[in-house]
């Protein structure tokens, strides 16, 4: 009797350029190279999912390599490593192939290096160096012609598109959103909501994701900086600024600093030097949305335990604009579930051209409130109207953590010299609770130091919530209450979040209170942030900078801030107040597409 081996080899070992390297079965000839060391350049490839573009992998062939015994050149994103397979990224007929693949991709591409969003951090151009493409052989042809488009957060210049279908694979598969694919036919195709609708008329939540992986001009952030310089040269303006938790530990990366360098005093300094009148932080008022969010979460776990049927559980948070817009469109059948809490960023404005103004006898039409972002949703919530006042809004606009390095750049700031400085008060005090918004499972364990010790009665001795920490996609925990187990869970990413939103729609739900936030890793993997394409390392870096700073805070609890009690004491009451509510509240709606 003949018996077969079936037991599939789980590793196969090749050579790269006379390089020996053993991996494990399934392993791209990209990803092998890699390990070792050799770097094949790449466009359409993308590693958030560890994999190359699922709707039209290996699209833009600029990975090409030889393979030996195989008559075409392979695409080294989409080609798995086989046994005894002898591999090479760097013979002439690769390198000549490469070439004439960016020189096709040029030919069709806008010549306006100099005036385009992404000069110099350009991944096509960075190519066309690499490659030394100095002249083009394929003229005179007709361009392609498509929509530009400006959102409040989105610039979307299809004219320099290259259809990697990077954003694509972001938006559909990671996101979930599936705000954008693949529209018409032929020369005339491009990437675009469906029926080439405006991003405006579709699912899109303005993550910004997309944006984040765009390696050319195509998707580009909506720029302020021009008009911030122009209102800080306004002398009949009073400008103040206010800064994200997520900024401070990934602006110095623009600047050669290793990723989660915490550079919060230069930061503030550098802000003071290109000229506003006051430098607040943004973890104020998130010290001021765990009050108001949290006072919400005891109201009806309180309501819930004494019978009220009607009460909506689980409550989830509601910081994230993005997070917000994807609700809105995609489950309007759950609007009343979501805590009515706005985000510290709308909180922060409000209190601004109300009780800050007020005492230091500023106009509101006067001043002028800007945020430093690391999402490019903010620049998209500054513009809702719930948030405006006779038109004016609570926020005027908001910049990213990108734009904030080109301003400082463009200063002349030598940003790395800079010495350390405080925020002004009394907009500025945090506590560690606020500082660790910015990562995945920050709002919950910020949350949860003071839901603990009001619903209790009880000091909080250790408040590191270790176990609600992490970059798993979605993560879960229970608390004990004095006896009352209080299930939590967190999910980053929105399409962790669409699961654990169906589970509630289905009737399957488990939880007293979720956290969700857009983008991976939460606000230190934003929109706005600098590239950094998925890598785990750089998103763990950043996140273990902002528990770092939690840790030296000499206050680590949202209700012990003596700026947060004051305010209560002299504006707002107490927290769920109707002064509260007017100011630090809002309502959601319906934006489901047929």
């Amino acid at each position: 009797m003949l018996i077969s081996n079936t037991m599939e080899t789980k590793e196969v070992t090749l050579q790269i350029d006379r390089h020996s390297i053993t991996v494990p079965v399934g392993t791209t000839i990209l990803e092998a190279a890699t390990e070792i060391g050799i770097n094949i350049p790449t466009l359409c490839h993308i590693d958030l999912k560890g994999t190359c573009i699922k709707n039209n992998p290996a699209s833009c062939r600029i990975c090409v390599v030889e393979v030996e015994g195989r008559k075409n050149l392979a695409p080294a994103c989409a080609t798995k490593c086989t046994e005894g397979m002898t591999v090479r990224t760097s013979t002439l007929r690769v390198m000549n192939a490469r070439k004439i693949v960016a020189e096709l991709i040029l030919s069709d591409h806008p010549n306006d290096c100099l005036t385009c969003p992404k000069s110099g951090n350009c991944e096509l151009q960075n190519l066309a160096l690499r490659f030394n493409v100095r002249e083009m052989p394929f003229t005179g042809g007709e361009l392609s012609l498509r929509k530009r488009e400006v959102t409040s957060s989105i610039v979307r210049n299809m004219d320099k598109c290259i259809f990697c279908r990077r954003c694509e694979s972001v938006c559909n598969d990671v996101q979930t959103v599936g705000a954008l694919g693949a529209v018409r036919r032929g020369f005339n195709t491009t990437i675009a909501p469906a029926f080439d609708k405006k991003m405006s008329e579709s699912e899109c939540t303005y993550c910004g994701q997309c944006v984040a992986v765009c390696p050319v001009g195509a998707l580009t952030e909506r720029d302020h900086t021009n008009r911030l310089l122009e209102d800080l040269d306004d002398p009949d303006k009073v400008v103040i600024v206010q800064t994200a938790p997520a900024v401070r530990v990934a602006l110095g990366e623009e600047f050669g600093l290793p990723a989660g360098t915490p550079v919060t005093g230069k930061m503030v300094y550098a802000l003071r030097e290109l000229g506003f009148n006051y430098v607040f932080d943004t973890d104020f008022a998130a010290d001021l949305t765990i009050m108001e969010e949290g006072t919400e979460v005891l109201d009806r776990l309180t309501r819930f335990l004494n019978g009220d049927k009607n009460v909506c559980l689980p409550i989830l948070t509601s910081c994230c604009p993005a997070w917000v817009n994807f609700f809105e469109h995609h489950f309007p059948d759950l609007l009343n579930i979501p805590s009515t809490a706005r985000s510290p960023q709308q909180m922060f404005g409000s209190i601004a051209k109300t009780y800050w103004a007020e005492k230091m006898g500023i106009p509101r039409e006067k001043l002028v409130v800007v945020s430093i972002m690391p999402c490019l949703a903010k620049k998209y919530e500054c513009d809702r109207e719930e948030f405006k006042v006779n038109g004016n809004p609570d926020v005027d606009y908001s910049i990213s953590t990108r734009e904030l390095a080109t301003l400082i750049k463009r200063a002349n700031i030598g940003f790395n010299l800079l010495p350390n400085s405080e925020f002004d008060n009394p907009m500025g005090e945090s506590t560690g609770a606020g500082v660790i918004f910015g990562t995945t499972g920050g709002v919950m364990e910020a949350a949860l130091r003071s839901v603990y010790e009001i619903y209790t009665g009880t000091t909080l001795e250790n408040v590191n919530f270790e176990h609600v920490r992490g970059l798993e996609g979605v993560r879960r925990a229970t608390i004990n209450l004095n006896g009352f187990e209080l299930k939590v869970g967190i999910a980053h990413g929105l399409g962790n979040a669409r699961r654990l939103l169906e589970d509630i729609r289905n009737g399957h739900n488990e939880y007293h209170a979720i956290e969700i936030m857009a983008c991976p890793g939460g606000c230190i993997g934003g929109g706005g942030q600098p590239l950094h394409h998925g890598r785990a390392d750089i998103l763990y870096a950043r996140s273990r900078a902002l528990y770092e700073e939690d840790a030296q805070k000499p206050l680590r609890k949202s209700h012990e801030n003596p700026y947060i009690q004051k305010l209560y004491e002299e504006y707002l009451g107490k927290p769920l107040s109707e002064k509260a509510h007017m100011l630090l509240h809002t309502h959601y709606f319906n934006k489901a597409i047929d």
